[in-house]
């Protein structure tokens, strides 16, 4: 396995070029393997870039997830990690998501964040965060998905506004883009 970009729980959306990787031998999977088991099949420092979208709520140890993904990954690799935020209905709507995430749950793993600077015996998996976004999803509770449309949100003020109003209402935030960079 050469391929120096991964797709980490592919599910049928195969990337070109990409090693992709479910828990499932779906047609277009490279490697079928369950992330709960370590270590993972891929080799020290391995990858220049990880695609994770919809799997990080799916696994019960975040920490050791992401050591694993600190493991494969080169110095400076790009991470890309989607998950649902804490207090939207898709966060624990699956019955299979056994995690839930907030703007602050990556912090700990930034050394120039001071939630990991007081922590730094949590993890030894350290990433930058470079970006990240919050999903919009207006009337999600109560207007079918198919009649909404998701916003990505990345500018600041904008993120301050719907995380404020996040954290008084439910299902104002449907969830996080987080963009890391391998330390």
């Amino acid at each position: 396995m050469t391929n120096s970009k991964l797709h980490l729980g592919c599910g049928d959306v195969i990337k070109d070029g990409w090693l992709n990787h479910d828990v499932a031998a779906l047609a277009g999977v490279d490697v079928v393997h369950d992330l709960r088991e370590f270590p993972w099949p891929f080799e020290d420092g391995q990858f220049e870039e990880v695609y994770m979208k919809d799997v990080l709520e799916h696994l019960p140890d975040t920490i050791a997830t992401m050591e694993e993904l600190h493991r494969i990954t080169k110095p400076g690799a790009k991470v890309y990690i989607g998950v649902p935020y804490w207090n939207s209905m898709v966060a624990f709507g699956d019955p299979t998501h056994v995690k839930s995430f907030n703007e602050f749950c990556f912090d700990f793993f930034d050394p120039t964040n001071w939630q990991c600077k007081a922590r730094p015996y949590y993890s030894t998996a350290r990433f930058y965060i470079r970006r990240m976004g919050v999903w919009v999803t207006p009337f999600e509770a109560i207007i079918p998905r198919r009649f909404t449309r998701d916003f990505l949100i990345f500018n600041p003020v904008g993120k301050k506004l719907f995380l404020a109003l996040a954290s008084v209402f439910c299902n104002v935030v449907s969830g996080l883009d987080v963009h890391l960079e391998r330390a």
